[in-house]
């Protein structure tokens, strides 16, 4: 069936095409989500900009060799005080490559910050004393140079950002396992 063509001066029914927002991949904007491509670029510049800011508050603190795995490891090694398996570790920081971790944990016992001990067949992780005063000494700097300078009127907004990143890593997840399966 030939396709009818509308008239110049007619209006059209659907809107005008939204503009391609600040993207890092204009390629890969779709039509059905522009905002999506945006959210990914945010994503991008923030992590970037989160792990940089990691890293040198983590050398402000005492411990300038650290890279941001070691810094996330050591921060929830401290978390709850609990002893942590590998396992563990790799599932709530949400890492794909074990062997990533364990080089990391492996560092963290070289440097004093972490102690390994066995129970049974398990290896479990806890934080040094040195291990703790660090993080300690971390969050000193990130209240003077960070929370000492949030605008508290963001804070709901920041724990409604937090929600969204929670959801959409779950999406992200699905997506990954579906890629693989194609």
């Amino acid at each position: 069936m030939p396709r009818r063509l509308v008239p110049s001066t007619a209006k059209s029914a659907s809107p005008a095409p939204a503009s391609p927002g600040i993207v890092s991949s204009s390629h890969l904007v779709s039509p059905r989500s522009v905002e999506l491509s945006e959210f990914e670029f945010g994503l991008i510049v923030a992590w970037n900009a989160f792990s940089r800011w990691a890293v040198r508050c983590m050398a402000a603190a005492g411990c300038p060799d650290l890279t941001i795995t070691d810094v996330l490891l050591v921060h929830h090694l401290c978390h709850r005080a609990r002893n942590k398996k590998l396992a563990d570790l790799c599932f709530v920081l949400n890492y794909e490559d074990t062997h990533v971790v364990a080089y990391s944990l492996k560092k963290l016992v070289g440097a004093g910050l972490a102690q390994a001990s066995r129970e049974g067949k398990e290896v479990f992780y806890s934080p040094t004393a040195l291990g703790e005063s660090l993080v300690q000494q971390y969050r000193a700097v990130r209240e003077e140079c960070l929370v000492k300078s949030l605008d508290t009127e963001l804070n709901a907004d920041i724990g409604e950002l937090a929600r969204l990143l929670r959801t959409m890593s779950g999406m992200y997840d699905q997506a990954a396992r579906a890629a693989t399966s194609l």
